[in-house]
Order: C-alpha cells, then sequence, then structure tokens
C-alpha cells in the first residue's frame, strides 16, 4: 500500500485542526447576518419565544385578504443567506394582491431582531418554531412554506415534518453535495469534506425532499451564477411529491419573480391549492 506523502498528512493535520478550532466554520461561510433596522413598510412584527430568546416574524396581508378580513392561505416565507423578512414581507404582499394571502417571513436566529448567533444548526428548530406559532393562528386555512436560495433547505425541513398544504421552493440548493462538488476539487476536499459534514442533517434538502408528499412549485433561474442548475436537478429529481417546474430562462440567481413568472406563479398557486385540498 502506497503511504501518502508528508505533506499531504500535515495538509490534512492542520486542515482537521483549523475545522476543530473553528467548529463554526460553515456558518461563517454560508450565513452573512444583518441586524441594522429595515423600513419593513406595512409588515407588522410579531415576536415568538425561541430557545430563550425570541424569533422575529414579519406578517403582511395582500389586498385582498385587507379587503375580506383575513386570508385564506398563509405563505412561511424562509429568505436567503443575508436577506431579511423585514425587507420583503410587504412588498411580496402585493404580489399576491388577486388572492387573500397573509405573509409570515422569518428572520433566522442571528438576523434582525431574531435573538442568538447565527447558526446553520438553528434555521431547522426556528423554522418549525416559526410553523407551529403560524399553525396555531391558522387554524385548517393552508399553509405553504415558501423557500429561496438557503430558505429552502429550511421550507423542505418544515414540509418533511409538518403537514403543510404545498411548497414553493425557489432555486433550492443541495448544500452538502455543493460543497463537495463545487468546491471540493481546489482544495482536493481537504477543506470541503469536513465542512460538509458540519452541514446539518435537518438541512439535508434531498433528503427531505424524498420525504415530502406535499405538491411542490419550484422556481428555477436558469442562468443562476451561484446554485447552478444542475444543483437545482438533484433537489428537484429527488422531489417525491407532485410538483410543478417553472423555468425562468433570463433570471440570474438574485433576480425577482415578476411579469411572465409572476404571473406562472400565481396560476401554479392555483394548482398547488386544488392538488391540495384533494
Amino acid at each position: 500500500m502506497t503511504v501518502p506523502p508528508l505533506w499531504r498528512l500535515l495538509a490534512i493535520g492542520v486542515v482537521y485542526l483549523l475545522i476543530m478550532l473553528f467548529a463554526h466554520l460553515p456558518d461563517h461561510l454560508i450565513l452573512f447576518p444583518t441586524r441594522a433596522p429595515i423600513d419593513a413598510g406595512g409588515a407588522v412584527r410579531k415576536a415568538v419565544p425561541f430557545e430563550n430568546g425570541e424569533l422575529e416574524i414579519w406578517t403582511a396581508q395582500s389586498r385582498r385578504a385587507q379587503q375580506q378580513g383575513g386570508a385564506d392561505v398563509f405563505i412561511l416565507r424562509f429568505y436567503g443567506n443575508a436577506d431579511r423578512a423585514d425587507r420583503w414581507a410587504a412588498a411580496e404582499a402585493e404580489m399576491w394582491s388577486d388572492r387573500a394571502v397573509e405573509i409570515w417571513g422569518v428572520n433566522y436566529p442571528g438576523f434582525g431582531g431574531s435573538t442568538g448567533p447565527a447558526r446553520l444548526s438553528k434555521i431547522g428548530p426556528a423554522a418549525l418554531a416559526a410553523f407551529d406559532e403560524l399553525k396555531r393562528h391558522a387554524g385548517d386555512r393552508p399553509i405553504m412554506p415558501y423557500g429561496a436560495s438557503i430558505g429552502a433547505t429550511a421550507a423542505l425541513h418544515v414540509a418533511a415534518r409538518r403537514p403543510v398544504a404545498g411548497l414553493i421552493l425557489h432555486n433550492p440548493p443541495p448544500l452538502r453535495e455543493m460543497i463537495l462538488r463545487r468546491f471540493g476539487w481546489w482544495n482536493l476536499w481537504l477543506l470541503a469534506g469536513p465542512v460538509a459534514l458540519q452541514i446539518p442533517r435537518d438541512l439535508d434538502s434531498i433528503a427531505n425532499a424524498k420525504a415530502v408528499r406535499a405538491p411542490a412549485i419550484f422556481l428555477l433561474a436558469e442562468k443562476d451564477e451561484v446554485i447552478p442548475p444542475r444543483y437545482h436537478a438533484l433537489v428537484l429529481n429527488a422531489y417525491a411529491g407532485g410538483k410543478r417546474v417553472i423555468r425562468l430562462p433570463n433570471a440570474y440567481h438574485n433576480d425577482p419573480i415578476e411579469g411572465v413568472a409572476l404571473a406562472d406563479l400565481n396560476d401554479a398557486l392555483g394548482w398547488l391549492l386544488s392538488r391540495a385540498s384533494r
């Protein structure tokens, strides 16, 4: 058996020492929390008890929901790794002006007014806490998690463990596979391997996708420069429930859903609701 060169053994030892010293390295590499105040427009702040602190949620109703005095559908919204609910909740409620929708946008721990450090390990439990609080409010009315980018990992985690009516996934990342396949080659997997192993199991998008039976809408940017489409496909192909795909031909990762894509999403929501009611 060939013995690895001494330099390689030393490199492996140094990398693993760094991983042990910086146990939260994936958190620092992936999450970009901010706490600066943001004008939330017409959104309303709600604080939910979470792990000896609080989880910040921003709620907003569409015009139709306001007119009829309440929502028919609740969207539990999870955002990207550098985004905030207070930035988007009010504007997103306006996207659904033709439907009686209420948005519940979640700020992960360490983001905005949510207490605690920003940790990947906190995203899954925080997502379930947000769902459980919304369920108490919504009663029998349908709840649909909607996750963009890393928010899709939270949405899938919830859908695999709670009774959701359906979900919407925008550019979903399989975190562990991306780290290994996209970033492993240049460091001979010496860094990518340990980092991938520290991704929490509850954010395994592929395993969660296999466990979900609720219908889903996939919004996939075909020019995604952050999560290349081949990684979207891993989650899409693993998804066990019914699915409708809306491809966004000229869209990049952070491009908003608007124009034809927004009309398609509204149409697909009707399909999703009809499937959920069966």
